[in-house]
């Protein structure tokens, strides 16, 4: 490893093997959690916790990799600006050798704020000393992208915890329970659009919550589904809108109705390019997932196991 580099980066880098693990991957997953570090130092977890599929890659060892950063305010603030976070989070990658350009998009209708930190690939893969047949893999212009939104006007009644995180140095980050979590990605199945293309990570996720027997958050998937669901509005089916009216038969229906829809060939294609093994893909069909859905445990009070 090369004297300049940073010798929390060295220690990051020994998780990985670079010549069976994709170094885009690798690196912009070292690039997400010195963001993470980043926000640790400022107030920001005061305001917004860490969820979504990165969250459950880097804090709780989901085995594949992610593409974004999604965080959830507390509660509705109109006022809140993610620009404010810009300088700390650039800084704190120049000081780990990593320049970086962050863009914040704020839209005037949307409650989402959104940021694109940009770094050059290349640049950063000769930063870590990767090997130079991994250098010469990536077009000299490729840039190297970490989407970061946050929601100002999120679903709430869900159940926060600390977690702490090793890398590059140890911080807590705030994040939610991992039954709030799950109930955050069954919304993802039955609700998000998926146009052309299903999104298979969703699907994925699920089967890694059913394999860690954690339950549901009922009560904050059912807060979520009340919020939108853009998925099945005009679909034949009956969504409850009073939140105590959710229960885990009606759940289930509708987790059946929505594997009916799913083109599982389309969802594996999505999703190969972040796993280890493409193998275990294998098995997926859409009795595999009628199977999945009835082994998920819908709980009012549920506790993270």
């Amino acid at each position: 490893m090369a004297s300049t580099t940073h010798p929390h980066i060295v220690s990051m880098l020994e998780r990985y093997d670079l010549t069976t693990t994709d170094p885009y991957e690798a690196l912009r997953e070292i690039l997400q959690e010195i963001v993470l570090y980043a926000l640790s130092n400022t107030d920001f977890f005061n305001h917004a916790l860490f969820y979504g599929g990165t969250a459950l890659r880097i804090l709780y060892n989901l085995p594949r990799f992610s593409e974004d950063l999604d965080f959830s305010l507390l509660q509705k603030d109109d006022t809140f600006n993610l620009v404010k976070y810009e300088k700390v989070v650039v800084n704190t990658l120049k000081s780990y050798g990593f320049e970086a350009e962050v863009e914040t998009k704020v839209k005037e209708q949307s409650a989402v704020q959104s940021a694109f930190i940009k770094c050059n690939t290349i640049q950063h893969l000769i930063a870590i000393n990767a090997p130079q047949d991994i250098i010469d893999r990536y077009n000299a212009g490729k840039l190297l992208k970490i989407k970061f939104e946050v929601d100002t006007e999120p679903p709430l009644n869900f159940k926060e915890e600390q977690k702490l995180h090793l890398y590059p140095a140890p911080f807590m980050v705030k994040t939610m329970v991992p039954s709030s979590l799950f109930a955050g990605k069954l919304h993802a199945v039955l609700c998000r659009g998926w146009k052309n293309r299903p999104k298979g990570r969703d699907w994925y996720d699920m089967v890694w919550y059913v394999q860690k027997q954690y339950s549901v958050d009922v009560k904050h998937l059912a807060t979520r589904l009340t919020q939108s669901c853009k998925a099945l509005e005009g679909a034949d089916v009956i969504i409850p809108n009073n939140i105590e009216n959710y229960t885990p038969k009606i759940l289930k229906e509708l987790l059946y109705k929505r594997v009916e829809t799913l083109d599982v060939e389309l969802a594996k294609d999505d999703v190969k390019r972040f796993i280890y093994d493409e193998n275990e893909l294998n098995i997926w069909s859409k009795d595999f997932f009628r199977a999945i859905v009835e082994k998920i445990e819908f709980k009012h009070d549920a506790k993270s196991f």
